[in-house]
């Protein structure tokens, strides 16, 4: 048989474009070695979003009375969608109470609390913040600062003080984003 000339049988051919093989002396896979552990990764991102948030507040305080509502909706927000929210007609998903917290304990509190609820795809939550009547003269201190906090969260879509039977002015609906 000619070298040259191309070979007539498929075996034949098959060996000449595969070329010269040698015996496979195990014909097991080795497989992937131990994969390593899991790594928290958004729990410690989350964790270091509170502390800068904790860490980032300038906020000094505003006027705010005892009956005053409050209300906030992000640009792009439709009229209905806020509108239920002033209704109360989102299911809530979770409460926090800040009753009795100082400023500090209350910031981080809400931090973690609007953290949770992200995990754990929440739409609507209620925080109750109270309305400051045994604040003396200085009028309700958390009021302010849970109003100033919500609007620097980006997963708040909306907020506004609660229907009296959910605590009126002294708790806020957060609607947030999906």
């Amino acid at each position: 048989m000619d070298h040259d000339s191309p070979p007539d049988d498929d075996a034949a051919l098959f060996r000449a474009a595969v070329g010269e093989v040698r015996p496979v002396r195990q014909d097991r896979h080795a497989g992937r070695g131990k994969p390593p552990r899991p790594h928290p990764q958004h729990s410690e991102a989350a964790d270091r979003e509170v502390v800068r948030d904790l860490m980032s507040d300038p906020f000094g305080g505003t006027e705010v009375q005892p009956g005053d509502e409050l209300q906030f909706a992000r640009t792009g927000l439709q009229r209905n969608t806020y509108r239920k929210l002033r209704r109360g007609q989102y299911r809530l998903d979770g409460e926090l109470d800040l009753h009795g917290m100082t400023t500090a304990e209350a910031r981080q509190a809400l931090a973690l609390f609007l953290l949770e609820a992200r995990d754990l795809s929440w739409r609507c939550v209620r925080v109750i913040h109270g309305k400051g009547l045994r604040s003396s003269n200085r009028g309700p201190v958390l009021k302010g600062h849970v109003a100033h906090w919500l609007t620097q969260r980006d997963e708040v879509l909306a907020f506004c003080s609660a229907r009296p039977a959910d605590g009126g002015t002294g708790a806020v609906y957060v609607l947030l984003k999906r």
